[in-house]
């Protein structure tokens, strides 16, 4: 099994699974540092493709836009346990799970006072 240091960007680019878990707002307690997923979604993600409409764009028009990659897939520990990077990563079979398509909010539809009303408990995280 390839170790994710030896795949071209062009292989990496396609384990994605396009679920869109990892484009979903999280909040963070200040005081445990546990994440909670809410089912609010960044307004470039485009549900129908399972893709960014700005992709090669994204950390700049979204600072805390994280670009997964060989070296930081290990360090990122909030990424859902159903991705498909983090499944390479630790070695786990677990079925991707479900898409967030049909199941999520833009951003620009949420008052972001109101995140912690959007917290979600799926199970396919």
């Amino acid at each position: 099994m390839k170790k994710p240091q030896d795949y071209t960007p062009e292989e990496w680019e396609n384990i994605c699974t396009r679920c869109g878990k990892c484009c979903l707002l999280k909040l963070q307690d200040e005081e445990t540092d546990e994440i909670y997923y809410t089912d609010v979604i960044c307004q470039y993600y485009d549900a129908e493709t399972g893709s960014c409409r700005e992709y090669q764009n994204r950390c700049t028009l979204v600072p805390e836009c994280l670009k997964l990659t060989p070296e930081n897939v290990d360090k990122i520990s909030w990424m859902p346990p159903s991705c498909a990077y983090r499944r390479l990563f630790e070695k786990n079979p677990k079925p991707a799970g479900r898409s967030v398509k049909g199941r999520c909010v833009s951003e620009l539809l949420v008052n972001p006072d109101e995140l912690e009303d959007h917290i979600i408990d799926w199970e396919d995280l």
